[in-house]
């Protein structure tokens, strides 16, 4: 399904990312406005996990179509299998209509840097490895790295800013929210930690230091900030 209704969430970043978009979001808007470099008049407005949408999440082309994505020069289904494409954490535009279109992965320990392989088969997984393939091209990736499976979750969430950004011109932005001091979860307690692993992950893939990762920046917020919110 294209939305998933998770409900509210007591445990892990889906739980602080709902509480931070719904309850601390001055606090996420001067986060994200920090680190896109956004002006005053770039306000966000968020379109998920929203708590009077049942906190749902999106995927394909309802996620777009909530963001008001249009794919005038290379459409999803091109890109993309109809379904199965990434169910995002959370969305937002900048800015006034049509926007700035912001994608949302958050995490909250380490484990979930490191996701599993694609499970898509015949011809889905055709498509993904092309796609796959030409965002690695473009970023100059020369690692052996297989990007279907080895941190598949990191690749194909840039593999679609590449789409966004590069293939239909859209000044869109992917955001990777880390959360520290998740007790529960064994999470990271410094920003240090953080960095170590993705840039593990961005060696692996071979984008380390690439100029487009400028368009998926990292956010860290401690969970201390948003108890009791």
């Amino acid at each position: 399904m294209a939305r998933k209704q998770p409900g509210q969430k007591f445990l892990g970043s889906q739980k602080w990312l709902q509480v931070l978009v719904n309850d601390q979001r001055d606090l996420a808007n001067r986060k994200f406005a920090e680190a896109l470099g956004l002006s005053a008049e770039n306000s966000v407005h968020w379109k998920s996990p929203l708590r009077t949408d049942g906190y749902a999440e999106y995927s394909d082309g309802d996620a777009f179509g909530l963001l008001g994505v249009s794919f005038s020069k290379t459409a999803l289904e091109q890109f993309w299998p109809v379904r199965g494409g990434p169910c995002w954490d959370a969305l937002a535009v900048a800015g006034q209509a049509p926007g700035k279109p912001i994608l949302v992965e958050a995490k909250s320990h380490l484990c979930e840097l490191c996701s599993a392989e694609c499970g898509a088969e015949d011809e889905s997984l055709r498509v993904i490895k092309a796609s796959l393939g030409k965002t690695k091209a473009f970023l100059g990736s020369t690692t052996r790295t297989n990007w279907s499976k080895s941190y598949y979750q990191y690749a194909n969430r840039l593999a679609h800013l590449y789409l966004l950004r590069e293939l239909n011109g859209l000044d869109a932005y992917l955001v990777f929210i880390y959360f520290l001091n998740d007790e529960e979860m064994g999470g990271p307690r410094t920003i240090e930690e953080w960095k170590t692993v993705i840039r593990l992950a961005e060696r692996s893939l071979g984008v380390h230091g690439h100029p487009f990762l400028a368009y998926a920046p990292a956010v860290f917020i401690d969970v201390r900030e948003l108890r009791g919110g």
